[in-house]
């Protein structure tokens, strides 16, 4: 509960002055949405994972070189590394990503349920890899947007400066992802809450 007061400045101003372990609370901290976003975007957990290391490789190198400027957005900054350096995957892979069904890749793993019986819980699955598989058929700029709003918390300033759009049209973006999310919904069998 106490870490959760600390801000992200005073931590990263105690990993820089050589406390190791501010750096494990900031990873701790925001691990969950930024391998949310990357995960959604690579679709792949492993691939996620190895991009997640990468990002915080590149966080580190940039803290203890004392170039990090970003007072106040560490959450959005990092993001910001995690999408270039999934970019960079795309490219050198020249391929774009594909949307996939496999078992067991079930990016809303880390929200925690508490006490559910087994009925609620199978439910909660179905809904879930439903909602991912609608979120996947989106176009690409609609889903990035989705996924930088809802799983990264970012706001459409930030959104529109990562991805190099103005913020009305980061906003319209959204506005056809959550119609489309509608109508997908209500045309599809799966279940959502």
């Amino acid at each position: 509960m106490r870490t959760q007061q600390i801000s992200d400045q005073k931590l990263i101003s105690s990993y820089i002055a050589g406390n190791n372990a501010c750096l494990e609370m900031l990873i701790k901290r925001h691990k969950n949405r930024i391998f949310t976003s990357i995960v959604l975007l690579v679709q792949d957990q492993y691939i996620a994972e190895d991009i997640f290391q990468e990002t915080f490789i590149k966080v580190i190198k940039t803290l203890r070189s004392g170039k990090y400027n970003e007072e106040g957005k560490f959450l959005p900054w990092c993001i910001r590394i995690a999408r270039n350096l999934t970019i960079d995957y795309f490219r050198k892979k020249k391929r774009m990503p594909k949307v996939t069904t496999q078992e067991g890749e079930d990016v809303f793993e880390f929200f925690q349920i508490e006490e559910e019986n087994r009925e609620t819980e199978m439910i909660r699955e179905q809904s879930e890899r439903g909602l991912k598989q609608l979120i996947m058929s989106l176009p690409k700029e609609q889903r990035e947007v989705l996924i930088l709003r809802h799983y990264s918390d970012m706001s459409f300033k930030e959104i529109a400066d990562m991805t190099g759009v103005s913020i009305n049209t980061a906003l319209g973006r959204m506005r056809y992802a959550l119609s489309n999310l509608r109508k997908m919904t209500e045309k599809s069998t799966i279940r959502l809450r």
